[in-house]
């Protein structure tokens, strides 16, 4: 395989792996939520709750997908394998 197939592969998995996180973020908090909240909890603040619990899986997958990058690429030379996405124009 040739280095843009290898960045196109990576991105895509990469992406999946950052929706999954997410995912995982998401269903632990509204588990944790639903054993804190009383069944009788007014609808405004159930849905404040959701609202915040959504913005924090998503931080909490960035925070945890930075570290997974950070740690692939100490351990493995991405210019060797990876095509830049945004390559540098050439000026002159």
């Amino acid at each position: 395989m040739n280095k843009k197939t290898n960045t196109l592969l990576f991105v895509a998995a990469a992406t999946v792996v950052n929706i999954i996180l997410m995912f995982f973020f998401l269903v632990a908090g509204i588990v944790m939520l639903s054993l804190v909240l009383p069944r009788d909890v007014h609808p405004g603040l159930a849905q404040g709750a959701f609202i915040l619990i959504f913005i924090l899986a998503v931080i909490g997958s960035f925070l945890v997908y930075h570290r997974i990058m950070k740690l692939l690429a100490s351990k493995i030379d991405l210019d060797k394998y990876f095509e830049p996405i945004f390559p540098k124009k050439k000026r002159g």
